[in-house]
């Protein structure tokens, strides 16, 4: 494995997810905008990264992953529930 932009734009994806799990299971109260908005651009970064080293099953969860918080980040707007 080489340490191109593409891994380090994926790495970075990785971590902006794996801080919002972390977040979803210490806060005492959710702020559902930054939770899916964290999860947003990390699948965001990547599907870029997975563009240059193409996975399939990866790829796949990563779109659904992006709707979901796309989907989220509405709800949240729509409720009110953006603080």
């Amino acid at each position: 494995m080489t340490m191109d932009w593409a891994n380090i734009v994926g790495l970075l994806g990785s971590g902006l997810m794996v801080v919002a799990y972390a977040y979803s299971n210490i806060a005492k109260e959710m702020n559902f905008l930054w939770f899916n908005l964290l999860n947003l651009v990390g699948s965001l970064l990547l599907i870029a990264s997975l563009t240059i080293h193409f996975n399939l099953a990866s790829m796949a969860l990563e779109i659904v992953w992006a709707a979901i918080a796309v989907i989220g980040l509405a709800n949240t707007i729509r409720k009110g529930k953006a603080r």
